[in-house]
């Protein structure tokens, strides 16, 4: 026997602990650098754009709207990623993606066109969008319920650690100019290589099913296959909806208007930030790279601390409204006043951190009170729906900064955004987890 103890109850809870901690151990180190790798991916343009806008020409609008587009494509193919996870395999199912959508990012560096702009951001968002809720649904073969608010945050740090790994890297980058191409191309293109590499390991290094990890010891197989396999069945036995159910219940929906709220301050952030901080401060491309790193690396505490405190009270709604409050009084701020760069940093921080740091309890939600296919497929529905935040957030400010003279417009609508997310949050109808 792997644990050797007196009492059954102590042996049940230690086999427990091991296990859990045997899963994060072998997959999350993994899964976090895949998340880190498709993230830089979808906001590097936020610090191409430091030199790409004025060699090409392109204005704010221009940039905001080839930024957002991602989205557009990324709707289409969001619900069919998740399902495919479920009822397939989240092995090929990443590891084709990744493969496709690395040669993708790495093409953006070529483009010389606002429409070769338009187009290659719109098919990165197709070819990356079963990446995000894939992974959410394949967290879900290897969490119980109660540690799946902690798993998602560890996660989903990887947004704002993609910032603080991209800041520096993309500072060096923006400095090279080989083979008589600028910074922001080489940027690009090196990159979205690691993504072609990380599809061809996942391939060979991800396993789809507890019952299928030969990694595991088979006593911490066979109790994590049962205590998912009980969940199923409590989740079947209290009427739990079908998939196709699931994508017009009340709750999906709300769900979809929370993550809109979220993607419009992630994205609105992370693609405009380089940006305003350069124009706050004064800054060179390079100087602003390393400044965008502050608000990111700030934001990672507040992510893991709101998802442990989140499962271990089992609360879900309150853990994703009052960040997101607080990340909405944030952006106010800076758009009410004029700030000197320490102070940006300061609200850019509370701001960045409240947005990200709802992330954990939010996506707990769905699988607390759907099925397994169901709760795929409305994963896979809140992600496509919500990220049209991500167009919504880019492209308002950038319209309304050509508009108005200021980015003050654009943070103001996104900040509302923010808390009407917070508002329609609260009223989910679920149980919290206990």
């Amino acid at each position: 026997m792997l644990l050797r103890m007196a009492h059954p109850a102590a042996i049940r809870v230690d086999l427990a602990e091991c296990t859990r901690r045997h899963v994060t151990r072998r997959l999350m180190p993994f899964l976090f650098f895949l998340y880190v790798v498709s993230y830089i991916d979808r906001i590097n343009v936020g610090f191409a754009g430091l030199q790409m806008t004025g060699e090409l020409g392109f204005s704010n609008a221009v940039f905001g709207f080839g930024s957002g587009i991602f989205f557009i494509g990324y709707v289409l193919l969001g619900i069919p990623g998740a399902i495919i996870v479920e009822k397939w395999s989240a092995r090929k199912a990443m590891a084709s993606t990744m493969l496709v959508w690395g040669c993708v990012a790495a093409a953006t560096g070529l483009i010389h066109t606002k429409q070769e702009f338009y187009g290659m951001r719109f098919v990165l968002g197709v070819t990356e969008a079963g990446f995000f809720p894939g992974m959410i649904t394949y967290l879900t073969h290897w969490y119980c319920p109660k540690d799946r608010g902690k798993a998602v945050a560890m996660f989903m740090t990887a947004i704002p650690m993609s910032q603080v790994i991209a800041a520096p890297i993309s500072a060096l980058l923006l400095r090279v100019h080989w083979l008589g191409l600028s910074g922001w191309r080489w940027l690009l293109i090196l990159e979205g290589a690691p993504a072609v590499v990380c599809g061809m390991i996942s391939w060979f290094y991800l396993t789809d099913w507890p019952r299928e990890a030969k990694w595991l010891h088979p006593e911490e197989r066979e109790w994590l296959t049962g205590e998912l396999q009980r969940e199923g069945s409590r989740k079947a036995a209290a009427g739990r909806i079908p998939w196709y159910r699931a994508l017009g219940n009340l709750n999906v929906l709300l769900l979809c208007f929370v993550y809109f709220g979220g993607t419009s301050g992630t994205y609105g952030l992370g693609l405009w930030m380089p940006k305003m901080l350069q124009k706050v401060g004064h800054l060179s491309a390079v100087q602003t790279s390393w400044y965008t790193a502050f608000p990111a690396l700030a934001a990672v505490p507040l992510m893991l601390i709101c998802g442990w405190h989140s499962d271990r009270t089992g609360e879900r709604k309150w853990h994703t409204a009052i960040p997101r409050f607080a990340g909405a009084a944030a952006m106010a701020g800076v758009a009410l006043v004029s700030v000197n760069l320490p102070a940006a940093l300061v609200l850019f921080s509370i701001a960045f951190g409240g947005v990200v740091a709802a992330y954990p309890s939010l996506w707990a939600i769905p699988s607390g009170f759907l099925g397994a296919s169901a709760a795929a497929a409305s994963i896979g529905l809140i992600n496509s729906v919500g990220n049209l935040g991500g167009f919504f957030g880019p492209y308002t400010i950038g319209w309304l900064s050509d508009k108005m003279g200021s980015y003050a417009g654009g943070l103001w609508a996104v900040a509302a955004a923010l808390s009407l997310s917070g508002v329609v949050v609260l009223m989910v109808r679920v149980r919290s987890h206990t």
